[in-house]
């Protein structure tokens, strides 16, 4: 969700694109699918293929990318904290072999902004 609430951010599992629609329409529901599909927007690549997406209340969007090991940022300039999962290791993925390598990490760094208050 966005900082402002206008708009909710999807991506699908893995994939390398994400997309936002507008939350007014998801609430609305005399609306019918294609109203809310008018106003879906392909945001475009995400850096990598990522599982996670998350905001802060500067409206900049943060992404996982297991390709890479990292995490971007979209718009760039608190703390974020992120597990690391593995999942682009797990056996679905990888043949039938798990490569996870245990104990899961949490980090945490630095962003200078808040999180989106949902409430």
């Amino acid at each position: 969700m966005g900082a402002d609430f206008a708009r909710l951010h999807h991506c699908c599992l893995a994939s390398r694109r994400w997309c936002s629609v507008a939350t007014e329409t998801l609430i609305n529901r005399e609306l019918d699918d294609d109203a809310v599909a008018a106003t879906i927007i392909d945001e475009g690549d995400k850096g990598g293929p990522g599982d996670d997406l998350e905001t802060d209340d500067q409206g900049r969007l943060y992404v996982t990318d297991g390709e890479h090991n990292a995490i971007h940022r979209r718009h760039p300039d608190g703390h974020l904290y992120v597990t690391a999962n593995q999942l682009h290791r797990q056996g679905k993925y990888r043949g039938g072999k798990d490569e996870r390598q245990y104990p899961y990490v949490l980090s945490r760094t630095r962003i200078d902004a808040g999180p989106v208050n949902l409430r």
